[in-house]
Parts: C-alpha cells; sequence; structure tokens
C-alpha cells in the first residue's frame, strides 16, 4: 500500500505526539512541541488537525483503515465471527503501547467515541437498523473488554478472549 504525502505527513505528527506522550504528560504537550519533533509547521498541522485529540482520533481511524483492508472476510456463522474478532484483538494487542499512552492520558473516551460512531455505521449498512441499541452494546463491550485485557498486559489468549466476546452476544437458533 502506498502512501500519498499528506498521510506521511500525518503519520509523522501521530508518531511525534506519541513519542513526545511518552516524556510528558499529555496535557503539556503543545503544538509547538508536536510539530518541531514532526519536522512540519504549525500551518501543516492545522491543515490536517485541529487540536492534539485529534490527531488521536486520526491514529484510531489510519489503524481500522489497515486493518479492514487486510480483512476480506464476510462473517456467516459463529466460528468466523470468532475468527474475526480474534484479528481485532491481534490488531489491539500489536497497537497496545500506543492505546496505553492515550490510557494513561484519560483519553480513552476518544476510543469509545470512536468505536460507538463505527458500529453505529457498521450497522446502519447491515439489516439490524431496528435494534437501535445494538451498535452501542457491541462497541461498549469491545471497548471495555480491551481496556481490562490492556490493564492485564493483554496476557489472556486471544483465541479464549474472543470466544468469550462472541458467545456473550451470539444467539442462533
Amino acid at each position: 500500500m502506498e502512501y500519498s504525502p499528506e498521510e506521511y505527513t500525518r503519520h509523522y505528527i501521530v508518531q511525534a505526539l506519541f513519542k513526545l506522550m511518552h516524556a510528558y504528560d499529555f496535557e503539556n504537550i503543545k503544538i509547538t512541541d508536536i510539530t518541531r519533533k514532526a519536522g512540519v509547521g504549525r500551518a501543516t498541522f492545522y491543515r490536517y488537525f485541529k487540536s492534539k485529540q485529534d490527531v488521536i482520533l486520526y491514529y484510531f481511524e489510519h489503524i481500522t483503515k489497515e486493518f479492514k483492508l487486510t480483512q476480506r472476510y464476510i462473517p456467516r456463522c459463529k466460528a468466523d465471527y470468532i475468527y474475526i474478532v480474534k484479528n481485532v484483538l491481534t490488531a489491539f494487542k500489536n497497537q497496545a503501547e500506543p492505546i496505553k499512552l492515550i490510557r494513561k492520558a484519560r483519553l480513552e473516551h476518544i476510543y469509545l467515541d470512536y468505536l460507538n460512531k463505527n458500529f453505529v455505521k457498521t450497522f446502519e449498512q447491515g439489516d439490524m437498523t431496528e435494534k437501535a441499541y445494538s451498535p452501542y452494546i457491541y462497541a461498549g463491550m469491545l471497548f471495555n473488554v480491551s481496556m481490562k485485557w490492556l490493564d492485564n498486559g493483554c496476557t489472556d489468549p486471544i483465541e479464549e478472549l474472543a470466544e468469550i466476546i462472541i458467545n456473550a452476544i451470539y444467539f442462533k437458533d
């Protein structure tokens, strides 16, 4: 997959923010710190982002986009859903360090808001629009389970966790 110059610039800004979050509290990081670390000007930062929180939102959008490119699978049964959840958990575990920084900064609400919006969008595309609360049930469960798993160091086996999640939501006659 090739990236445009704009995507590279966004990537550098995201990486700069996370590097700074390793060393400083999020609220003490200034836009100037990010632009200096990323090697871009303030105008460039504001061309792509309105705030530091927008950088984090973009991070979630970007990793989701990359994840979706690897998923060419339409689930049709319980085993298929377990397979997809295992892939989601694997991707989450691969991103544990940035997510720990987001959690340390007490910004995990950005992740929850992102999950809510994406599950709503997914449900609107499917045949489940009559279940107005379903997207929030799925998003909330994924958020809470992933945060607990992160707090536990992502040590619980992915296979077991995927089965727990699917068993909690999968009802097939």
